[in-house]
């Protein structure tokens, strides 16, 4: 389907689930062979790191690649996370009881996001709202406008693993703990409104979990019940969920078997998709 052939316009939202929301990419992939654009995306955690590289125009072949290059390289992926550490070692013994291994979201954007996005808001190609959670405030904030690093360490900052960020006296968090899916940001700025959850579904029955699986299935468990909430008082026109249930919230380094697994989406995308578009 040519863009110039397409009468509607769609905004796409793209969800939190850590690792899993790599298979955002292989929506955007089936969009590019569809040739047609949002104009509006919309992201929250994972969701606001892959839609600020296709905001800025990266395609969904040319993310796919950088990963996988990125993911096949264990040691420098392992190293570009330790020096990613909110906590230095030279430090740790003066950390108290806090998590030496938590990360600091500024310094993680700069190790792996930096040489592939603008600064700003005002440089992409695709307006942007990346969503975080206003630790003390209890809402959520949408970030459109500024520094692009800001909103999404704020954005992906996961509790217990990277360190809040404070901002005009702030503290926020990351955004899929109030708003994983957000779609709502998007009503009213296209025809149509797609939103993809990566949250995954049920998990196997496997006994007590040790306690950072406890952390992430908790996490999990909070926003599926936020998202079925928010499609009970008005869902988007299309929600996709790729088939990637069986991977963990940190299988980072998983990134081609996720990517396999979600290769069906593509399919879902073309007809569903089209279908509204047509």
């Amino acid at each position: 389907m040519a863009s110039g052939r397409c009468v509607k316009t769609f905004a796409l939202a793209l969800g939190a689930g850590g690792a899993r929301g790599l298979a955002h990419i292989a929506v955007i992939e089936a969009l590019d062979e569809m040739d047609v654009r949002p104009v509006a995306i919309a992201g929250a955690s994972i969701g606001a790191v892959i839609g600020a590289g296709y905001a800025a125009g990266l395609s969904g072949r040319a993310m796919r690649r950088h990963l996988i290059k990125v993911a096949h390289d264990r040691g420098e992926v392992l190293r570009r996370v330790m020096a990613a550490r909110a906590v230095a070692w030279s430090e740790i013994l003066g950390a108290g009881f806090g998590n030496p291994l938590v990360v600091d979201g500024g310094k993680f954007y700069d190790a792996f996001l930096a040489e592939l996005l603008p600064p700003n808001f005002a440089d992409l190609k695709t307006p942007l709202t990346l969503i975080a959670a206003d630790l003390h405030g209890l809402e959520a904030i949408a970030f459109t406008t500024g520094e692009l690093k800001v909103a999404i360490s704020a954005s992906m900052a996961v509790p217990g693993l990277v360190r809040p960020v404070e901002i005009d006296g702030r503290v926020l968090v990351d955004g899929g703990t109030v708003d994983p899916l957000p779609f709502g940001v998007l009503r009213g700025k296209a025809d149509v409104v797609l939103a993809v959850d990566v949250s995954g579904g049920p998990a196997e029955r496997k006994g007590v979990p040790d306690p950072w699986e406890s952390l992430f299935a908790a996490i999990t468990l909070m926003g599926h019940t936020i998202v079925a909430e928010k499609l009970k008082s008005g869902a988007p026109d299309l929600v996709l969920r790729p088939n990637i249930g069986i991977f963990r919230m940190l299988d980072f380094l998983q990134a081609s078997a996720i990517l396999r697994a979600a290769e069906p989406i593509k399919a879902e995308v073309r007809e569903k998709l089209g279908a509204l578009l047509a």
